[in-house]
C-alpha cells in the first residue's frame, strides 16, 4: 500500500506538471546558487521517508527547470513528448528491462525490430539496412562511423577490431565547413581525431559545395569517409545528397548522413524532396527525441552494410546467451546494458501513423515560417536564412543588440531561444519541433520579440 501511494503521488505530480507547463514561464525561476542552497546538503546518515523525498524533489527541482516541453521552447531542436510516448516511457521505467539481449526480454527485442523497420520506412532508408537505438545523435554518429571505420579499413586489408589503429592506413574524413560538432567529437571517440578532417567550403546557407568535394576526393588516395548533412543546425539547409553521392560513387569512400533532425523531412510528402538521394548513403544518424517527439533519450543509427555494423560492435561472452530467433540489440549498439528505448518509438509511430508523423513535421515547419513572417518587419531585424524547414536564423544591427534581445526574451519568460554565431557575428536561432506549438504560441513569441526589441533599444 505504501509503495502504491508513492507511485500514485509521483504520477499526480508528473501529471500536474504536464498540465501546468503552458502557463509557466519558459525560463527557470531559480538560480544556480539558489538550487545549490536547496539541494547541497550533507550525505544523509539514515533513511528518509520515500514520499517525503518525492514531494521535496518535485517542489525543489521544478523552479530550476526550463519548460522544454512548452510550445514556446525554441532553444534547441527538442520535441515536446507526445502524451502517448510519455505514457510509454513510464511503462518502460516500470518494466525496467535490460534490453541488450532478446532471450531475457523478448517483448523489448521484438518491439525494437518493429520500431526499427517502421523508422526505415518512414525515413526512406533501404529495408536491408541494420539499425541501432542509442542515446542520441552523438552516439548514432559514433555507431555509424565505427561501422564506416571497419569497412574502409577492411577494404585496405586492416583488421581494426583485432589490431587497433596502430599500423592502419590513415582515414581521411571529408565534411562540410558547417558540419555539426558531434561529427568531430565522434572522430575523437573513435581514435581518428579531428586531424583526419578535410573540410569542404559551404555556401551562404551552410550547404556543402559539391564541386569542391570532387576536388577534395581526388586529392588523396586511401580509406575515406564523407559526411553529408540534412538540416544545418542554424539554417536547416540540406546538402545535395545526389550530387555528393555522384562524387563519391566509384571511389570506395563511405557516405554518412548527419540527419539529426533533417532526416525526418523524408517522412513528409511536402518536404521529402529535400532528402532526395537518401537511399544512396552508407549510413545515417538521427534523433527520435527531436522530431518524433518522444522523451529523452532516443537516437538511431542505420547502416546499409549490416556485416560491417555487426563486425564493429558485435560481442560474444561465455555468459551471454544469444537468440537464434530474434535480433540481439547488444550486437548493434555501443551499450551492453541499455534502456528499452523502442517502446516509446513504437508508441509514437503507432499512435500517429504515417500521416500523423507527416502532419506533425509539416505543421511545425509552417509555424517556423509564421514566426519568421511575424518578426521580419521588426526594426533592425534581419532574417539570415531561407526558412526551408523548422529553423529561423536572425540578428539585429550588431552583436550587442542581438544579445540584448536574447536576454530580454529570456528574462520575460514568454519564450526560450538560443544564441549562436553565423559568419562570425552573433545571431538568434529559433527551432520549432514541438507538436504543441500553436498559432497562439507563435503570436506570443512574435509579441515577445517586439517587446524585447523595444526593451533592448530603451537601455
Amino acid at each position: 500500500m505504501e509503495d502504491r501511494r508513492l507511485l500514485e503521488r509521483a504520477a499526480e505530480l508528473g501529471i500536474g506538471y504536464v498540465e501546468s507547463v503552458s502557463d509557466l514561464p519558459v525560463r527557470p525561476e531559480a538560480t544556480i546558487d539558489e538550487l545549490r542552497e536547496t539541494f547541497d546538503a550533507p550525505l544523509p546518515e539514515g533513511p528518509t521517508d520515500s514520499l517525503e523525498v518525492i514531494e521535496s524533489l518535485a517542489r525543489d527541482a521544478e523552479p530550476g527547470l526550463t519548460q522544454m516541453t512548452s510550445g514556446r521552447y525554441f532553444g534547441f531542436v527538442i520535441g515536446g513528448a507526445l502524451p502517448v510516448t510519455l505514457a510509454a516511457d513510464w511503462l518502460t521505467s516500470v518494466w525496467d528491462q535490460n534490453a541488450g539481449l532478446a532471450l531475457p526480454t523478448p517483448a523489448a527485442a521484438v518491439v525494437e525490430e518493429v520500431a526499427g523497420s517502421w523508422l526505415k520506412e518512414l525515413l526512406g532508408i533501404p529495408a536491408h539496412a541494420s539499425f541501432a537505438l542509442v542515446t542520441g545523435c552523438q552516439m548514432a554518429h559514433w555507431t555509424a562511423l565505427a561501422a564506416a571505420r571497419h569497412h574502409v579499413l577492411a577494404a585496405a586489408g586492416h583488421d581494426v577490431e583485432a589490431d587497433g589503429l596502430a599500423g592502419a592506413p590513415p582515414i581521411r574524413v571529408i565534411a562540410g565547413a558547417k558540419r555539426h560538432g558531434t561529427i568531430d567529437r565522434a572522430l575523437r571517440f573513435l581514435g581518428l581525431g579531428t586531424g583526419s578532417l578535410r573540410l569542404v567550403p559551404a555556401d551562404s546557407e551552410g550547404r556543402m559545395i559539391t564541386d569542391a568535394l570532387g576536388k577534395e576526393l581526388s586529392r588523396e588516395p586511401g580509406p575515406t569517409i564523407v559526411c553529408a548533412q540534412f538540416g544545418e543546425v542554424n539554417t536547416g539547409a540540406f546538402d545535395d545528397l545526389n550530387a555528393i553521392a555522384d562524387a563519391v560513387e566509384g571511389t570506395g569512400a563511405w557516405l554518412h548522413v548527419d540527419g539529426a533532425f533533417g532526416l525526418w523531412a523524408a517522412a513528409s510528402p511536402e518536404l521529402r524532396h529535400l532528402t532526395a538521394g537518401v537511399e544512396r548513403a552508407d549510413s545515417w544518424a538521427t534523433d527520435a527525441h527531436k522530431w518524433l517527439n518522444v522523451p529523452y533519450d532516443s537516437g538511431a543509427a542505420f547502416c546499409a552494410h549490416p556485416e560491417s555494423h555487426q563486425a564493429a560492435l558485435g560481442i560474444r561472452s561465455v555468459y551471454l546467451t544469444h537468440s537464434d530467433a530474434a535480433r540481439d540489440p547488444v550486437d548493434w549498439t555501443p551499450e551492453h546494458s541499455r534502456r528499452a528505448r523502442a517502446f516509446t518509438i513504437y508508441a509514437a509511430v503507432r499512435a500517429l501513423g504515417r500521416s500523423g508523423v507527416a502532419d506533425m513535421i509539416e505543421r511545425t515547419c509552417h509555424r517556423a515560417r509564421e514566426i519568421a513572417d511575424g518578426i521580419r518587419d521588426i526594426p533592425g531585424c534581419e532574417i539570415l536564412n531561407d526558412v526551408v524547414l523548422n529553423q529561423v536564423l536572425l540578428r539585429f544591427e550588431d552583436d550587442d543588440e542581438t544579445d540584448r534581445v536574447i536576454a530580454a526574451i529570456q528574462d520575460g519568460g514568454e519564450a526560450w531561444l538560443g544564441g549562436t554565431v553565423w559568419d562570425d557575428r552573433r545571431a538568434i536561432r529559433i527551432s520549432v519541433s514541438n507538436w504543441q506549438t500553436s498559432e497562439d504560441d507563435v503570436a506570443r513569441a512574435v509579441a515577445a520579440f517586439r517587446s524585447a526589441r523595444s526593451a533592448a533599444t530603451a537601455r
